[in-house]
């Protein structure tokens, strides 16, 4: 990869933000789209280049959103379409691109199509969802929500039938191998390009074709529908993306790339409880073990990567006796579980601990990969185990120290989730206004880390390799861009270790600290020795 074939997805790093969550605007309790229009300077002030922001639709809300029942609108606790339109206007005034959840796999039972489907078996809806006669088809296909759900099929009394579902029994599968359902999609998503946004996170790719005998996850067919959706979107718009959120190990996510004509985007989920693993344990082999089993993609796509997201930190792609493990370690408390994933946020996960927080961000920043940072993990936000499904990690922005950490101004008791005031974690001492005036704040620090971050395209698409392997405490990655060379150092323990790197391919050349002003070292030795802090970590451009 060269940086004049550089696509701004590429290189970009995005910030996802649950409008409910961020801002109320009108003192109704819950986060809108002019609340969220009113934060695009601090959201500019961090550096980053794109929002993404969950569902708006109209929703009964059983999924947060994820249940949509309009395609075509907004929902009412969030604005209008002109809202969502001035949302698109002043991102893009600043510089920022928005992308948003598309939501291929299934709809909400509320949304028309459905109610058609299930009240007439001559409407042209009935063939929209994925119908049967019996709950046996599909039998090899895992349950995804093994706390709520005990089947993938549910029977509805109004059409005597069982409707399909990957997800909640009250989000049935639209039918794809229906053609009229892929025309639908994509006068869908052409209803939200023409308004001016800059691509889709597709939700749930994996799942769109069911066949039988198979675990109707990754089929061909799904692929196949995949490739429509990206040749229309090319022949009609120019620099709009696609991300797939395909929850599969990454030998099975590189398909969904395609040959650079599917996907220019997917989520890399497997490194991310890795990074928790190896820093937990002092020990990089975790990482460097995924990253061995990451194939090469495209050189116009880009992995997507991650610490956390508005979802239980997924354990799906480990081994039984490491989610065990990591539910020992990181989820203690039952309440902490869910599914198979633990509903905490990235500073409780790390112990509040600031410099832990920065490392795990710079080995996520340090590995390939355009990265997301989740809203509130800039400031350090914790969570509420209490609340219901994956909401505690989902609780209101905390902006100051004003009733309601400034989110609203709402009676308290009127929010859609109470804000955070455990004595650790209160909105008192962790938000915005505070973390802004203190230059030791996680929030500069994490400008900081983003600014130098986005100040080397080699982070995004250089080639990567592990050096000293053999000292596991350490995790050490040489970045390479054209005629460029970053060095990577993380120690991954808590205590200050030593390592030793055979650097004598760029003897006689300095070293030059790109995250604190120091005086640049000259490489002398066949072996230099680096002395670092308990979880310090240290990048240096190799110069002349």
């Amino acid at each position: 990869m060269t940086k004049d074939k550089l696509h701004w997805y590429m290189d970009a790093i995005f910030y996802e933000v649950h409008v409910r969550a961020y801002c109320d605007s009108n003192g109704d309790g819950k986060g809108d789209i002019p609340g969220l229009i009113s934060k695009l300077d601090y959201i500019k002030e961090l550096g980053v280049d794109c929002i993404w922001i969950l569902p708006i639709y109209p929703s009964p809300l059983k999924d947060d959103g994820y249940d949509i029942a309009d395609y075509y609108s907004v929902h009412p606790d969030y604005g209008t379409i002109d809202d969502f339109k001035n949302l698109i206007l002043e991102a893009h005034k600043r510089g920022l691109k928005v992308i948003a959840d598309l939501v291929l796999n299934h709809t909400s039972d509320q949304h028309p199509w459905f109610q058609k489907s299930r009240s007439d078996p001559n409407s042209k809806y009935r063939d929209y969802y994925v119908w049967s006669e019996t709950d046996e088809k599909y039998e090899n296909t895992r349950i995804i929500f093994l706390d709520t759900e005990v089947s993938n099929w549910t029977y509805d009394e109004v059409a005597g039938m069982y409707f399909w579902h990957r997800f909640y029994s009250t989000q049935p599968d639209l039918n794809y191998d229906n053609p009229e359902v892929v025309k639908e999609m994509m006068n869908v998503m052409d209803f939200w390009l023409d308004m001016g946004i800059d691509g889709f996170r597709a939700d749930a790719v994996p799942y769109l074709i069911e066949r039988e005998g198979t675990n109707c996850e990754n089929l061909p067919e799904t692929h196949e529908i995949l490739k429509q959706f990206r040749k229309h979107l090319d022949e009609k718009y120019e620099d709009k993306i696609l991300l797939a959120e395909a929850n599969q190990w990454p030998v099975d996510v590189r398909p969904y790339f395609g040959e650079g004509d599917e996907f220019h985007m997917g989520f890399h989920f497997p490194v991310m409880p890795r990074i928790y693993m190896a820093m937990r344990k002092g020990d990089t082999s975790p990482i460097h073990w995924i990253m061995s089993q990451t194939p090469e993609i495209p050189e116009n796509t880009q992995w997507c990567i991650f610490l956390r997201n508005h979802d239980e930190l997924t354990l799906e792609m480990v081994t039984e006796e490491e989610r065990q493990w990591m539910w020992s370690e990181y989820a203690p408390d039952p309440r902490m579980r869910l599914n198979l994933g633990i509903r905490r946020r990235l500073a409780p996960l790390l112990d509040n601990d600031q410099q832990k927080i920065l490392l795990a961000n710079a080995l996520l920043y340090a590995l390939p990969g355009a990265p997301i940072i989740y809203y509130g993990d800039e400031i350090g936000m914790g969570d509420n185990i209490w609340l219901f499904d994956r909401n505690g990690v989902r609780t209101p922005m905390q902006w100051n120290d004003s009733i309601n950490a400034g989110f609203s101004k709402a009676n308290p008791e009127d929010l859609y989730a109470p804000v955070i005031d455990s004595p650790e974690y209160t909105y008192k001492k962790v938000n915005v206004a505070v973390e802004r005036q203190d230059p030791e704040s996680l929030l500069n620090k994490m400008r900081h880390l983003v600014s130098v971050r986005k100040s080397h395209p080699i982070f995004a698409v250089g080639d990567f390799e592990f050096l000293a392997q053999d000292q596991t405490s350490f995790l050490a990655i040489l970045r390479t861009l054209e005629e460029q060379n970053v060095i990577c150092i993380h120690n991954l323990t808590g205590e200050e270790k030593s390592i030793e790197l055979d650097l004598s391919n760029f003897s006689g050349r300095r070293l030059i600290n790109l995250l604190e002003e120091s005086e640049p070292d000259t490489i002398t030795e066949k072996k230099q020795s680096y002395i670092l802090k308990p979880h310090q970590f240290l990048w240096m451009r190799v110069t002349d």
